[in-house]
């Protein structure tokens, strides 16, 4: 319980004291016009109430990541508090803080562009299919989750009340959420959602505190617990994506770059919902826990309980704790909340991607016919992967997605760079994510399957002459081509 009270703590004291260091750094310009009003068009870039643009970010990037991924995470230990509140502070706040401030000086571009403009055509271009694929699985996978979850919740008479008929119904709904402009359907509907959202992080956070069971200390952080003996290191990094760091956030960041009124509220919008976002992940990671220690099933250790009554589904144990918990009612609420949190970023995700394309294509989205023809195809794929083995489509949306933060964090080391602004902050995170991403890659099964110990060989290997080439970069090219930038 020590570890969790002192996880939070340190969450809030790191956008406090470490969000200002960031802020500072960037070299945040309150006087200068945001893309909001220099390209203001009604639909996308559209200048909203900065309490508005917040808790959009928050809810887009907010998907099941810090609900499933937390409760899939916390398996391996208390490593994982550390890992999420680490994680959040000095990687994920980091690189949606820049992502997001470098959107809004170059007019609210998508990151693909961005990563173009600093590391060439060949990247660009890189970028803009590996970002589609990352959204495209995203919209996926948050379709199927909170269809399964609302599920539980319905009576089932038919076609209707039962997982495909929910699937439909949010499909439906993220289609108008990626053709109507962002103050409409967005604008509205997300200060809903949020209230829905902090009602479950309360109740739970609550229950942590007088439900029966405990919750390990950080004491034990360097034991791996995984039933599985799944190797903690790389697989916690990559299991827990969105309450740490997260790609797909740099994906989403630009949405809300052409509705921010003032530089001066990046901090509030990309560092802070970034922390929120820490914050709901260690609740969910401390509840799931505790709930599991008190559970009569079959099981040595508060792990293997958690892996037996999951069963495989990260959603039997989010209703279970609910209803044990919060009571029926709650229970209902609670399920929604956590349903609503991928919705709400599996609607941004087919938004970005449209955006994206938009881009790259330089087709204005003023008309909704053309909105439509990027959209239509985009929406064709996602239903053809939605018969898709569920286990194997997370776990290549979950490397895809840490390998995307990976670059965007290079790139933004290389943009300070060339501005002559201080890097470390963005340099020292690229590095870890490049040898998390390289050894996962060697030896998940997915990928390489090699040895353990083979794998971290090549993930160092790959990150120590990543970072021989950025120094290089920096002594042969940097110094005699780019003159100081803003």
């Amino acid at each position: 319980m020590i570890s969790f009270v002192v996880g939070l703590v340190l969450l809030i004291i790191g956008y406090l004291i470490y969000g200002k260091v960031v802020d500072k750094k960037m070299g945040v310009k309150p006087d200068m016009k945001t893309p909001a009003y220099t390209l203001s068009d009604g639909v996308d870039y559209i200048p909203i109430a900065t309490w508005k643009v917040f808790l959009i970010q928050f809810l887009n990037i907010a998907g099941t990541g810090p609900v499933f991924g937390a409760i899939l995470g916390i398996m391996f230990g208390p490593a994982a508090f550390l890992w999420i509140v680490f994680g959040c502070i000095f990687i994920g706040a980091v690189h949606d803080y820049f992502s997001g401030m470098y959107s809004i000086r170059r007019n609210g571009l998508s990151i693909p562009e961005i990563v173009g403009e600093e590391l060439g055509n060949g990247m660009r271009y890189v970028m803009r299919v590996f970002s589609l694929v990352l959204l495209v699985l995203v919209g996926v996978v948050f379709v199927r989750t909170p269809a399964d979850l609302i599920a539980v919740l319905t009576p089932t008479s038919g076609f209707c009340g039962g997982p495909m008929f929910w699937l439909v119904l949010i499909l439906l709904y993220y289609i108008f959420a990626t053709l109507l402009p962002v103050d409409k359907l967005i604008g509205n509907l997300y200060p809903l959602f949020g209230a829905v959202l902090l009602f479950m992080a309360v109740g739970v956070v609550v229950g942590i505190f007088v439900q029966p069971g405990t919750i390990p200390e950080v004491t034990e952080a360097f034991t791996n617990h995984h039933p599985k003996g799944t190797p903690l290191l790389p697989c916690l990094f990559i299991t827990i994506a969105c309450g740490a760091v997260s790609g797909f956030h740099s994906t989403q960041t630009p949405l809300m770059a052409r509705c921010l009124k003032n530089e001066k509220y990046g901090r509030i919008v990309f560092y802070g919902a970034m922390i929120t976002e820490g914050i709901v992940a260690l609740i969910w990671a401390a509840g799931a826990i505790k709930f599991a220690d008190s559970l009569g099933v079959e099981g040595n250790t508060p792990y293997e309980k958690l892996m037996t009554y999951m069963d495989g589904n990260p959603a039997n144990l989010v209703y279970a704790l609910c209803n044990s918990w919060l009571g029926t009612l709650g229970a209902i609420l609670a399920v929604l909340g956590v349903a609503i949190a991928p919705i709400t970023s599996g609607d941004t995700a087919f938004r970005s991607a449209r955006l994206i394309a938009s881009d790259f294509l330089h087709l204005k989205q003023d008309k909704i016919a053309k909105r439509l023809l990027l959209a239509l195809p985009l929406f064709s794929i996602a239903i053809m992967l939605f018969f898709m083995d569920f286990e194997k489509l997370w776990r290549y949306f979950a490397w895809t997605n840490q390998s995307l933060a990976c670059i965007v964090l290079w790139t933004m080391a290389i943009a300070q760079s060339r501005r002559r602004k201080p890097y470390n902050l963005c340099l020292y995170p690229a590095l870890f994510m490049t040898f998390i991403c390289s050894t996962y890659i060697m030896v998940a099964e997915e990928g390489f399957g090699l040895d353990l110990v083979v794998g971290y060989i090549i993930g160092g290997s790959v990150a120590l002459l990543t970072l021989v080439g950025f120094e290089a970069w920096i002594i042969l090219v940097r110094n005699k081509k780019y003159k100081k930038i803003n």
